[in-house]
């Protein structure tokens, strides 16, 4: 299986998204000035929908 984590995070940054702070457990909080939301991004995503959702999120379009 795929982890999406690393391709996601590297999308994330170059579109202006920011880490902002370690949440429970292995995920992350990350902020988009796109959205003007925060979101969770976990540290393994082993789904392509679950990588896809956290890019809607963040204002950004489907990539995988």
């Amino acid at each position: 299986m795929a982890d999406y984590a690393a391709q996601l995070k590297k999308l994330l940054h170059e579109a202006g998204c920011s880490f902002e702070r370690h949440g429970k457990g292995d995920h992350d909080i990350w902020y988009s000035p796109i959205t003007r939301i925060r979101f969770v991004v976990d540290s393994k995503i082993l789904s392509r929908h679950t990588a896809n959702a956290v890019l809607k999120q963040a204002g950004l379009p489907k990539k995988f």
